[in-house]
């Protein structure tokens, strides 16, 4: 079985997928009923990381860099052909109607429209980010110059390898505005070309003879020029992401009106028309010179507050975003760094920031340590795959969602890493850096003051490490259930014995014995049978995969785990609807045997 169909069937089967839709790391499905799925069964599925049930009947498996692949195997698995996907709007729509989340929809949506602004980029911009630590390592080396001062020739060859990251934030608002203008229900193509207005070298060369100039924060000059009689604002828009969001806005209203109002018949032609001639100049003297401005005005409030004292700052930053990122709130941040970046020529918030994204991977690998302590397998794989994202990509959410947000103790480990990493930056006068880049190991050199950084990042990560392998991240409850999980991965493992074993064990069971000789107790398969609702429930019962048992049952509602657990299972879990995988480790061919042999004559 795939593990596509593996978790299509432990969600409750296709009939209770109303739709699938994915993030970065994530599966997002919007059922029909949520109660039918056993997040257990899930998180046991090979290449699952972890599950994150949502409100309402939304649930979200956790997958990582493979969610792509997984996506496309699920939707091509022949029992999914025919269910109809919704669109985004018809689910999240759906989700806002039920439950607490209908109070803010608003606020909803918000977060969302962010996060599918730039989470398609995010591939882009962590690849750039790469190239532009290798320049930063290549200045540190002193191989180059430093290549992020303008005033600086490089040679054509490392020019030619400068370029290479420049392309991806010179052009990200034209990236930006497609995303933006598709989630906002308008023809993406029509934002991107609207936003590609404003960044023509024709356009820039408007501002060449100005009539006025406005200084903004940093020193930048910008150019104001008469068009038409009126005040054309010509600033450069290579960077900015608040001006293509902004359109991408107004653009999504205009849509909505044009539609209604021109003739379906010739809305192909005159919706895009009509949307060029209102939002180019509409983008070019209003819109784009007022995200310039707002994103100057928070970058330099922000700016304020890390030059006042970056000691507070330094410690602020790491310590909210562990309850920014869970909700969406870092979208915003992400937007503020990057128009930093194009009026400042810098951020501040990413040296602070990469104190929390340590911390968290600290965390993570203290988890890691006690899943091989504990042959905790499972918990191996999941806190494996996380680890790796954040080291290498500096990916938190596969840590974060995964594990994190599972077991709320790791939050009074991680906090913690945090403080000290913030400590240790602010006593250092802050951290600053000249692109956006995902905090990683691999980054750590594109920051202005590495020494500093790595210390604060290394303490951050020891620090939770050190917090979660010597005060552990989880409840007596979760400790026994991962005994009880290695226990029976232990079975399994040797249930795999050699043939001769297995035969023996085979005739053991014949005799209705266990194994290791032990009689299968009466009593016991009375109340197995009891567990699973009574003789009468149950349609099928075959030994599977060697450690558990496989069971049809009429009504599932009639299946007790309790009593089950009386009779020594070790665990059940319902991975379609009216079928129950039971697990008894070695006893159960046993189990099986005795079964058989004690059901009542066939009717």
């Amino acid at each position: 079985m795939s593990t596509a169909s593996e978790i299509v069937a432990a969600v409750g089967g296709p009939e209770n997928i109303s739709s699938l839709t994915h993030c970065a790391t994530r599966l997002r499905f919007q059922l029909v009923d949520a109660s039918k799925v056993d997040g257990d069964v899930i998180d046991a599925i090979d290449g699952v990381m972890g599950s994150v049930p949502q409100s309402g009947e939304r649930y979200q498996i956790i997958i990582g860099g493979a969610v792509q692949t997984v996506y496309n195997a699920i939707n091509a698995l022949p029992e999914m052909q025919g269910n109809r996907q919704p669109t985004d709007a018809e689910i999240k729509a759906a989700a806002r109607s039920g439950g607490p989340r209908g109070k803010s929809a608003w606020l909803d949506t918000f977060f969302e429209f962010l996060s599918d602004s730039f989470r398609p980029v995010l591939g882009a911009l962590l690849g750039a980010s790469l190239i532009i630590t290798f320049m930063s390592i290549m200045a540190t080396l002193k191989v180059v110059g430093n290549w992020s001062d303008p005033k600086v020739t490089l040679s054509p060859s490392w020019t030619f390898v400068n370029l290479m990251w420049q392309s991806v934030f010179t052009f990200l608002p034209l990236m930006v505005a497609y995303n933006a203008s598709k989630k906002a229900g308008a023809d993406p193509w029509v934002g991107f070309a609207v936003m590609a207005f404003v960044m023509l070298p024709g356009f820039t060369s408007l501002g060449e003879h100005p009539t006025q100039t406005i200084k903004l924060a940093g020193g930048n000059k910008i150019p104001i020029v008469e068009v038409f009689g009126l005040p054309l604002t010509v600033p450069s828009y290579g960077s900015q992401v608040f001006p293509p969001l902004f359109m991408a806005v107004v653009l999504g209203l205009l849509y909505k009106l044009l539609k209604r109002i021109v003739p379906e018949n010739v809305q192909l032609v005159f919706v895009p028309f009509l949307a060029f001639v209102i939002m180019i100049p509409l983008t070019a003297f209003l819109i784009g010179p007022a995200g310039i401005y707002v994103g100057g005005w928070i970058g330099n409030s922000l700016g304020a507050i890390n030059d006042f004292s970056p000691f507070i700052f330094a410690i602020i930053v790491p310590l909210a975003y562990p309850f920014m990122v869970p909700v969406g709130l870092h979208w915003p941040i992400n937007a503020i760094m990057l128009a930093n970046i194009a009026s400042l020529g810098h951020d501040y918030i990413q040296g602070p920031m990469g104190a929390w994204n340590f911390a968290c991977f600290g965390a993570t690998a203290g988890v890691l340590f006690l899943a091989f302590r504990d042959r905790d397998t499972q918990m191996r794989q999941t806190a494996t795959g996380a680890l790796a994202a954040g080291l290498l990509g500096g990916i938190s959410e596969p840590s974060l969602y995964g594990i994190h947000l599972r077991f709320k103790k790791i939050y009074s480990r991680m906090l913690p890493g945090c403080l000290v990493g913030g400590l240790i930056i602010g006593i250092g006068g802050g951290v600053n850096i000249k692109a956006f880049v995902f905090t990683s190991l691999l980054t750590i050199p594109a920051f202005d003051n590495i020494p500093l950084y790595a210390i604060a990042v290394f303490a951050a990560f020891i620090t939770s490490l050190l917090l979660v392998v010597f005060l552990d991240y989880r409840t007596p409850e979760d400790k026994a259930a991962a005994r009880a999980k290695a226990s029976a991965d232990a079975d399994a493992a040797t249930a795999e014995a050699p043939a001769g074993a297995d035969a023996a064990s085979a005739g053991a069971a014949a005799a209705g014995t266990s194994p290791a000789g032990d009689a299968i107790e009466q009593s016991r398969v009375e109340a197995l049978f009891a567990g699973l609702g009574g003789r009468d429930n149950v349609t099928k019962l075959e030994n599977v995969a060697s450690t558990r048992l496989r069971v049809e049952v009429r009504d599932s509602s009639l299946v007790d785990l309790d009593v089950l657990n009386s009779a020594g299972v070790a665990g059940a879990a319902e991975v379609v609807p009216g079928v129950w995988h039971v697990i008894l480790g070695q006893e159960a061919s046993a189990f099986a045997k005795a079964a058989s042999l004690a059901e009542a004559p066939a009717k």
